[in-house]
């Protein structure tokens, strides 16, 4: 084009003025580039051809990847990508499993279940911290959570971690309590559940999809096994069956 569009730093490069006049044109030609590419792949009709799916780690190891090989049974023409991570843009991704109270207007899909949320600690933690002082929250808790100043007015916040799989190995190793979505803190051998009052939570479990990949075969027929698959793990993502810590009921 012969004008200079960004400027090579020391820790990088930076957009010119000339680069920053030209970002949102390309925005705009790389999302209609990527429109033509969903509609195509919304026409194919057949059970079979390469699929993406996204998800959370946690979403992924606790509740799909284990019933997944009765879907390769199902449908062996349908070749699975998995890719955790947790935002759907443009073609990431075909199909997204997601933790949200509402989920973007260009994606449609459907809300399976709400999240069940719950206090957990170490079974050793509890023994020999009868009155909880230990906190350990998310990076971004800049203030005391509600259930936190409710229940335990003195505890302080001793750690804090910015992804669900560090926080649960903290837990795992004795530093205190937190809350968890239930079917994690749930399936984690090591940690109790403290009956404790929780306002409902507002976020739930949704199977999404693009609007363009709405008449895909493959896209509706993994879509309603994920949903399907989800339903029947009820009992552990609502806590249903929670295991507490004996005298906290």
């Amino acid at each position: 084009m012969g004008t200079r569009l960004f400027d090579h730093l020391p820790d990088g490069y930076a957009l010119t003025p000339a680069g920053e006049n030209l970002y949102q044109n390309a925005l705009v030609r790389e999302e209609q580039a990527q429109a033509i590419d969903r509609q195509v792949f919304g026409l194919d009709a057949q059970l079979k051809g390469s699929l993406v799916l996204t998800a959370s780690h946690d979403v992924f190891s606790r509740l799909v990847i284990r019933r997944l090989g009765i879907f390769r049974k199902a449908y062996p023409g349908i070749r699975l990508q998995l890719l955790s991570t947790t935002g759907l843009g443009a073609r990431q991704a075909d199909i997204a499993l997601r933790l949200t109270p509402k989920p973007p207007d260009y994606l449609i899909g459907r809300k399976v279940l709400p999240l069940g949320m719950g206090i957990y600690a170490s079974g050793q933690y509890l023994e020999q911290n009868p009155q909880p002082a230990h906190l350990v929250l998310w990076n971004d808790e800049i203030e005391m959570p509600a259930w936190a100043t409710q229940n335990f007015p003195q505890a302080e916040v001793t750690i804090r971690a910015n992804d669900v799989t560090t926080l649960l190995a903290c837990l795992n190793n004795h530093m205190g309590i937190s809350m968890l979505p239930c079917y994690i803190g749930g399936s984690a051998s090591e940690l109790y559940r403290l009956d404790l009052p929780l306002e409902a939570s507002n976020w739930s479990l949704w199977v999404l999809s693009h609007v363009d990949l709405r008449a895909t075969a493959r896209v509706r027929a993994c879509r309603e096994f994920l949903a399907d698959i989800i339903e029947q793990q009820e009992t552990l993502i609502a806590g249903l069956n929670s295991r507490y810590w004996p005298g906290s009921q």
